[in-house]
């Protein structure tokens, strides 16, 4: 409220101390103070959209999330090619810029580089945007922990009986795995032994949710809030994140570009029907499980393949259970109330 001279009449000093100092009328308004939220009503793609947003800031946040990202992945690399010095383990003939000799050391290692791209984009969106990080998580502000479990819950069938008939089909055609998930997949070795399976399991699984997670809040995230910012339909940034997410995994098979493609837009609008990031951190987590459990299965951790590379059958059963897993999901949703605007 501006306050003129006169505006002071009846106050007491404790309150005029209080109040602070008056200022002209006409005189412009301190600045807000903290992160400003979207308003209420605001759909989770429009999350950035808190009134702050402009052009510039989408593209100065996007390189201070690659910039932030780049740091943590030379820190992360550094320090392990100096654990790699100090307590042995390095490649003797690395392949690909490998660190470590041991396969499972090296798919910790770029699990948890991964990793990064969370506290990345959380910067930008705190620091350059303006807005609490936590919209990147959900229209709450967070991250809901009960709904990710019950979405766990659902992917947890959908993705088996998935995995399942992707790894029967390419099997009784091909004679291989197919290897759908990030970890890819050719002909087996032979299982390691119960004590290395049971250790590389329990290692991969700790990881994978951050991973997962982090290529989440970067593409269903980041990305499509960036384009939510300017652009009332979700449709662009579905596409271009969408695009983003497959090209991320390399250049491999068409029907790894597909497929990559044709689930990461089917999460993106996903996001959107359901305020958060929690319906498709549990899909990718469950998924990138089983795949790389299949690989320490069969003794092939050392495998650099990824989703990119995947089989045609593996796109066949994607056109059938992306779908699937997103409509069951919006169906819980909706029975259950989830929030899908911003308070």
């Amino acid at each position: 409220m501006n306050r003129g001279q006169g505006d002071w009449a009846g106050w007491s000093a404790a309150d005029r101390a209080a109040a602070g100092p008056p200022h002209r009328t006409g005189a412009p308004a301190p600045r807000a103070v903290g992160p400003v939220a979207a308003p209420s009503g605001t759909p989770y793609h429009q999350q950035a959209r808190n009134g702050l947003q402009r052009w510039w800031r989408e593209v100065l946040g996007t390189l201070v999330a690659v910039v932030a990202a780049f740091v943590g992945f030379l820190s992360l690399y550094v320090a392990a090619d100096a654990f790699a010095d100090l307590f042995g383990g390095r490649a003797v003939r690395p392949r690909n810029d490998e660190i470590f000799e041991a396969p499972l050391a090296e798919q910790a290692l770029g699990l948890v580089s991964l990793a990064v791209l969370i506290p990345a984009v959380m910067i930008a969106a705190r620091r350059v945007e303006l807005r609490p990080a936590g919209t990147l998580s959900s229209v709450t502000g967070r991250l809901r922990w009960r709904w990710l479990a019950i979405c766990t819950g659902i992917a947890v069938p959908v993705m088996l009986v998935q995995n399942g008939l992707l790894i029967l089909w390419v099997t009784v055609t091909d004679g291989t795995d197919g290897g759908g998930g990030d970890g890819g997949g050719t002909g087996s070795v032979g299982f390691p032994g119960l004590g290395t399976f049971l250790v590389s399991v329990a290692v991969l699984w700790a990881l994978i949710p951050f991973q997962a997670a982090a290529e989440e809040y970067a593409f269903r995230g980041w990305f499509q809030q960036i384009f939510g910012a300017h652009w009332n339909t979700p449709w662009p940034g579905i596409v271009i994140s969408s695009l983003l997410f497959a090209l991320a995994h390399g250049f491999g098979e068409l029907s790894g570009f597909f497929l990559l493609f044709y689930s990461a837009a089917w999460w993106a609008w996903l996001t959107i029907r359901t305020g958060g990031l929690e319906a498709t951190i549990a899909p990718h987590v469950v998924n990138n499980a089983l795949a790389f459990t299949l690989l320490a299965g069969t003794g092939e951790l050392g495998d650099t393949s990824t989703a990119a590379d995947a089989a045609w059958q593996a796109f066949a059963l994607e056109l059938l259970f992306a779908p699937l897993y997103a409509l069951l999901v919006l169906r819980l949703a909706r029975r259950r109330g989830i929030a899908t605007r911003t308070p």
